[in-house]
């Protein structure tokens, strides 16, 4: 199985377009944000990754997320999932992230022990 993206969002809806075929519609897609008030403070952002299974791939897997200030890791989620075989799917993934000061966080994730995919997102101080 392959991560196909993980993006922050601020919203996300699936619909169905003719075929059938799915559409997923992302708004808001972001890498930095204001914080919503002076550090120290909490966010809780929506990281969305997108999953592919491959036709001859059994369809069950383990992602995992990792988000690290620095070498710190400061949160931690892990889920299993099944996908049908030739099919995509997707997982929500939102931490509480704690930022003592304004930064950069890194969310990592992979499928069953695999390669990192790594997001970056940076809080900067309010507007």
């Amino acid at each position: 199985m392959d991560i196909v993206s993980a993006l922050f969002v601020e919203s996300f809806n699936l619909r169905q377009a003719p075929g059938p075929s799915t559409r997923i519609d992302m708004t808001g897609v972001f890498f930095s944000m204001a914080a919503p008030s002076p550090v120290p403070v909490t966010i809780e952002p929506h990281l969305v990754v997108l999953i592919r299974c491959r036709a001859d791939e059994a369809g069950s897997g383990v992602l995992e997320a990792a988000f690290h200030r620095g070498d710190d890791e400061i949160a931690r989620n892990v889920n299993p999932f099944t996908v049908e075989p030739g099919k995509f799917t997707y997982r929500l993934v939102r931490a509480e992230l704690e930022f003592p000061e304004y930064g950069l966080v890194e969310a990592s994730v992979r499928i069953d022990r695999g390669p990192w995919l790594v997001v970056p997102l940076t809080l900067l101080p309010p507007a």
